[in-house]
């Protein structure tokens, strides 16, 4: 049997849930699992967990001197650690594994959270493109075992690529408790502050809305979204609490009157997502406003736990004011969420993502 398991991340494991997920449910299966990732300033401390973990402290915070540099420590890192699997997750560290068990002969596996080339911050730079895509492909070239979270881009990368690509959804864990939302409402916004997120047109929309916006998460638009929201006036309503822990955020969302799942289609990569917000708010029981993308539809036509609208401020708005005010659609997307929930839960993936790894023994 395979014993130790490292995967590699740039994000704050403190707040990676996808990641958090994986390395508990391998770790209990009984795999040696060490999660790496990167440690930043503001990092808090990670809970007692079933598994190891190592962050990695970097001098250059972005930019393509971060990625160099987070690679470059990691593979440093690898020369004096050893392990039988090796999992990659994205593009981003990427080179740092496949140099690593080229000496170490060891598997690479491959978790694709994200369709890196066709990131909204990426497809209108075409050498910055072409890295990204050049990693990709060297890395599904590599990997012994490749699997990612969403349909559409398990049929995306099987064409592109011509290999077996697995599908391992962001869902939580299941919750069994329902809250009653707060009063005064609000809604909730999770997740990173970046462009194409539709956040400016859901803060211009919180102008005609009674009620607040908390937005949860941190990013490069933090501090233009606040400005903006000086310049309407809903300074008052709309509110920025940051990156929040876990167990924190799952409370603030249980307690919300709906929550927000809205992206603009600047490229494949958001077109083909799923991303394990949508399944937070089903597990909190509460509705959401939801892009019509091709996972979502799918999604809420199994189980209708959203309203569809685009991210433009009139959709957003008459979105936001249906779920305020007409009682009947609210309680019925309320009671679809808590029906769906027993379906989309980590509990199936976790079982799935098991017996992907046990054929690697």
């Amino acid at each position: 049997m395979v014993k130790s398991i490292v995967f590699t991340v740039t994000t704050d494991i403190s707040h990676d849930q996808r990641m958090l997920r994986i390395a508990t449910t391998l770790a209990s299966a009984g795999y040696a699992v060490t999660l790496v990732g990167r440690l930043l300033p503001q990092s808090s401390r990670l809970p007692e967990s079933p598994f190891r973990h190592h962050r990695i402290r970097c001098v250059f915070l972005k930019g393509p001197l971060f990625y160099l540099e987070f690679n470059l420590r990691l593979v440093i890192w690898f020369l004096a650690h050893r392990f039988d699997l090796y999992g990659v997750v994205d593009a981003d560290t990427a080179l740092a594994g496949i140099l690593t068990v080229g000496w170490r002969k060891k598997p690479l596996i491959y978790d694709a959270h994200e369709l890196f080339p066709e990131m909204p911050e990426v497809v209108t730079r075409p050498l910055v493109r072409k890295i990204w895509t050049l990693l990709e492909r060297a890395a599904f070239a590599k990997a012994t075992l490749a699997y990612t979270v969403s349909a559409s881009l398990v049929a995306y990368f099987q064409k592109k690529y011509q290999r077996e690509v697995h599908l391992i959804r962001n869902m939580p864990v299941r919750q069994q408790a329902f809250a009653l939302p707060q009063t005064p409402p609000y809604f909730i916004y999770q997740g990173a502050l970046n462009v194409g997120r539709g956040l400016e047109n859901t803060i211009k929309a919180m102008q005609e809305v009674p009620a607040r916006l908390i937005i949860c998460g941190d990013g490069p638009l933090r501090t233009s979204l606040q400005e903006l929201t000086r310049q309407l006036g809903v300074q008052g309503k709309v509110l920025f609490e940051g990156k929040v822990a876990p167990a924190a955020l799952a409370r603030m969302t249980a307690s919300a009157w709906a929550g927000i799942m809205l992206l603009e289609h600047q490229g494949l990569s958001y077109y083909y997502s799923l991303a394990n917000k949508f399944f937070d708010y089903v597990q909190a029981g509460i509705p959401q406003v939801c892009v019509p993308f091709p996972e979502y539809q799918a999604l809420n036509a199994r189980h209708e736990v959203a309203l569809l609208a685009s991210a433009e401020v009139g959709e957003v708005r008459d979105a936001l004011l249906t779920l305020l005010q007409n009682e009947e659609t609210y309680h019925r997307l309320q009671q679809n969420c808590l029906l769906a929930r027993q379906e989309w839960c980590w509990e199936t993936e976790g079982q799935k993502l098991t017996e992907l790894y046990a054929r690697l023994i």
